[in-house]
């Protein structure tokens, strides 16, 4: 960073040599621009308008569910797929923050170690700060920054969330929502609001007993509920091994065929 920049508030007249840093591939000015933009966004807000007029062209994809589904590690193998054809992902992972420095308590980066040393993969943990519905305050802003940073493909991860946290779809193209087998009777999946935004909806962990009922459970829901232009999809995946990956990102870019008509 040139000299005289803080670690949360850049100075205008260096807001575009940052910005070539990061678009020429330098992490650590990524990790400084995302911390600005995070923890003081009216300084950083020359920094922010600068990655925004750079953003528009990335995926954004939304992975959402209730704790324990596994949504870390089906980000994992969606990422391996992904880098196959070789376009870049930049990952923003919402985890609860701890109560001593309200900073992100579990840190989904330990999950995502096989990319560690891959230079077109960026994750980037965020706290949850008890900001409702699912995400971080900062979530947006993080993601512009990451688009602006040149990223092909956005997985925005939430925190664990129960019924009503359904914020996620406000900032996504393609929302994801995970659950597993035995997740709730029929009459709880009917009713859960986190299950009426997906775009596609997986069965994880379905290696399982119960994976078959649980698919069933969410196919009549979604036939009984309103008529849509784009049928979402329910799938069944092992994350942990894998299995079904590869259908689970066709679904995603079938998807987003239909927004682009």
């Amino acid at each position: 960073m040139p000299t005289g920049v803080s670690r949360t508030t850049p100075e205008p007249l260096v807001v575009g040599e940052w910005v070539d840093r990061v678009r020429n591939g330098d992490r650590r000015a990524l990790a400084q621009a995302i911390s600005a933009v995070e923890e003081d966004p009216a300084a950083a807000g020359d920094l922010l308008e600068a990655f925004a007029a750079l953003a528009g062209g990335a995926m954004r994809i939304g992975i959402t569910g209730a704790p324990g589904v596994g949504k870390s590690t089906l980000i994992s193998t969606l990422i391996s797929t992904i880098r196959t054809e070789e376009r870049t992902v930049g990952v923003v992972a919402v985890d609860p923050s701890s109560p001593l420095t309200s900073g992100a308590l579990l840190g989904d980066r330990i999950r995502l170690q096989d990319h560690v040393d891959d230079p077109g993969v960026y994750v980037r943990s965020v706290a949850g700060r008890g900001h409702l519905g699912g995400l971080s305050a900062a979530v947006p802003r993080i993601a512009t920054v990451l688009e602006g940073a040149g990223f092909d493909i956005l997985l925005v991860e939430t925190i664990g969330v129960g019924q009503s946290e359904v914020e996620v779809m406000h900032h996504v193209d393609t929302t994801v929502v995970v659950v597993t087998p035995g997740w709730g009777d029929s009459v709880q999946t009917a009713k859960a609001g986190v299950l009426e935004i997906g775009d596609v909806y997986v069965v994880n962990k379905a290696d399982l007993a119960g994976s078959a009922s649980a698919r069933r459970d969410l196919e009549v829901m979604l036939a009984m509920g309103p008529a849509r232009s784009w049928k979402p999809p329910v799938l069944e995946t092992v994350a942990t091994k894998g299995v079904g990956i590869d259908e689970l990102w066709r679904a995603v870019e079938a998807h987003q065929a239909h927004l682009r008509g």
